[in-house]
């Protein structure tokens, strides 16, 4: 792949082709404004640190040498992706269909994306950057592992960030778990038992 100059944390996304579409259409002057100010960040921040450890999910993005892209889910407990560090992400990888699809694109190109969503709050944080696989480090692989997930850590993925960047939240669906839906109407349960209770002393 052709390696590209980066001038701003932003490039990694905007490539000349992307900028050229937005000085056709207009987009170009507010992002070179926000380039020259604050720019995308190139590592975490507290409020990304808690909202990235706050995760069940997230997708993660991948392609091959010859650039053909593939997208997978990875899910677990609240925490399973870890933060090492601002600027390094990591989580265990588990034995799952064997395809090893993600694994192998970064054996020949460790350059790839995460895409994190949080639908009650509508917001994404989306981040790039390189990872890479390990094998060897036991002890990291073991410090990765899920609590309330019984299988053996089989390897470990380390993601290095590049640039951050939060979207805005338009078009967004808000949408809940099970578990937060039954949090939020828990008190309207015991509101309604309290009332039931005392409709029974008045029978």
């Amino acid at each position: 792949m052709k390696k590209q100059t980066i001038n701003y944390t932003s490039d990694i996304a905007f490539t000349p082709a992307i900028k050229a579409l937005q000085e056709e259409y207009g987009s170009r002057k507010a992002y070179a404004r926000m380039e020259q100010k604050r720019g995308w960040a190139n590592e975490l921040t507290p409020p990304i640190i808690d909202f990235v450890e706050k995760r069940d999910s997230f997708y993660m993005g991948t392609a091959n040498q010859q650039g053909h892209p593939y997208i997978q889910h990875r899910g677990g407990a609240p925490g399973f992706l870890k933060v090492l560090d601002p600027k390094t992400l990591a989580f265990a990888d588990f034995s799952g269909n064997q395809q090893y699809i993600s694994i192998g694109n970064l054996s020949e190109n460790q350059r790839a994306f995460m895409f994190l969503m949080d639908y009650p709050s509508r917001t994404r944080v989306k981040i790039w950057g390189e990872a890479h696989v390990e094998f060897k480090d036991k002890a990291l692989m073991e410090s990765l592992a899920v609590d309330s997930y019984s299988a053996n850590v089989e390897r470990a993925i380390i993601f290095k960030i590049k640039a951050v960047d939060v979207n805005c939240p338009q078009h967004i669906v808000q949408r809940y778990t099970s578990e937060e839906i039954d949090q939020m109407i828990a008190p309207l349960k015991e509101r309604i038992t309290e009332l039931e209770n005392e409709l029974n002393k008045l029978k």
